[in-house]
């Protein structure tokens, strides 16, 4: 019996609570003091990890001529809000010119031909000159012998509210097409 109050001392009611009466406070210590030299090698590995990290940070901060990159980033977005303000200008711009080239005279088409038979060489023409939008006029210019003489026609979408030859048909027709 002597032996069992012998044991008891040696291990504590609460070992004993948990189930662990059997084990030896020596080894029990042991186990701590290994798994306290792990976490102090872990404790160490993280401080040397984050004075690296620190300096890398140090190091990413200072930027030429020891601009920080706070610094950097300010201008950056200060070039940002600048180009934004400067990208709506253009594409108000933009909007205008496309606006304004709508109504521009921008097709040709020309029909060279003798208004009398007498004449050679093709000194007549018409030519019809409009916009986008088919709106424009046509220039014919009839060469006779007594004289040249020009005239002009409004055109509304390609049409015209007098009648037209057929040379001055073609020539709105060339100029629609391109040709």
């Amino acid at each position: 019996m002597g032996g069992e109050a012998a044991a008891n001392t040696n291990g504590s009611a609460l070992f004993s609570a948990m189930g662990l009466g059997s084990l030896d406070l020596g080894i029990l210590i042991l186990i701590m003091l290994l798994m306290i030299i792990a976490l102090f090698i872990a404790v160490m590995v993280q401080i040397s990890r984050q004075k690296e990290l620190k300096r890398r940070y140090s190091r990413f901060m200072q930027g030429k001529k020891a601009q920080s990159l706070e610094d950097q980033f300010a201008g950056l977005f200060q070039d940002v809000a600048r180009l934004k303000k400067e990208s709506k200008a253009y594409a108000n711009d933009i909007d205008l010119l496309f606006t304004k080239h709508e109504t521009a005279l921008q097709k040709a088409g020309i029909v060279k031909y003798d208004a009398f038979k007498e004449m050679g060489g093709e000194l007549s023409f018409s030519l019809a000159i409009l916009d986008e939008h088919d709106d424009g006029f046509v220039l014919n210019s009839v060469h006779s012998s007594n004289g040249c003489y020009s005239y002009t026609k409004r055109i509304r979408g390609g049409e015209c509210d007098t009648d037209l030859s057929e040379e001055e048909r073609e020539a709105i027709r060339r100029a629609r097409e391109g040709k």
